[in-house]
């Protein structure tokens, strides 16, 4: 009930403006009624909330609460309507997961949005999907299960809790992966290799052309 109550306060003074007194949401702000710990753990412990003001997309930054701020935040709100709770260590512990099973459910639920090797990117109206390359295992489950900003939301029946392991265990493999061939440049994929190959290739060519007149005079 303490934690509880210093939520509520921290609430008030923080998030009250945008999310309504009661947290019913306004035109700043949605409703925070059902969203449950894991949201506000999400969204308060990446630093995307609290925004200096309503705008396109929220980034994620250095938190402004400390953890147990961020606690205390999360219970107030799960108080208020049932919701995702914030999922334990054994939940994310990765150390029994399939990563080739993982790899394959990234690629059919998550490479259209975060690209094949979890570097985030474009979407419509101004929007990203964000680069998974410093997730944390708890923070990309909170996404699966509350389903931040453009995210939809995975349950456990899309999802399994195992599955969802899994694709932690390969965005971890992702991670960690090197580049023995030389630059990666940012593993965009070929378009981007395409451009870098043409603009250089252009610049030598143009470089040649001009050492060949030179020795021509």
């Amino acid at each position: 009930a303490t934690q509880v109550d210093q939520g509520k306060q921290l609430f008030l003074e923080g998030c009250s403006s945008c999310h309504g007194v009661a947290a019913q949401g306004s035109s700043d702000g949605p409703s925070l009624i059902g969203v449950g710990a894991a949201a506000v753990d999400f969204q308060v412990g990446s630093g995307r909330m609290p925004m200096a003001g309503p705008a396109i997309q929220a980034v994620d930054k250095k938190p402004v609460y400390t953890e147990e701020e961020i606690a205390s935040l999360a219970a107030y709100v799960a108080s208020l309507g049932a919701g995702p709770a914030i999922p334990s260590d054994e939940m994310v512990d990765t150390s029994g997961a399939d990563l080739v099973l993982g790899g394959e459910l990234f690629r059919t639920n998550c490479s259209q949005c975060h690209n094949v090797a979890g570097r985030g990117g474009a979407l419509s109206n101004g929007r990203w999907a964000p680069n998974l390359m410093a997730a944390e295992p708890k923070e990309i489950y909170e996404a699966m299960i509350t389903g931040p900003q453009n995210m939809p939301v995975f349950s456990d029946k899309t999802i399994t809790p195992q599955e969802k392991k899994d694709i932690i265990r390969y965005i971890d493999e992702l991670q960690k992966s090197e580049n023995p061939g030389g630059a990666d440049l940012g593993r965009f994929g070929p378009v981007t290799e395409g451009v870098f190959i043409f603009i250089v290739g252009l610049g030598i060519l143009t470089v040649i052309s001009v050492w060949i007149g030179a020795k021509a005079r």
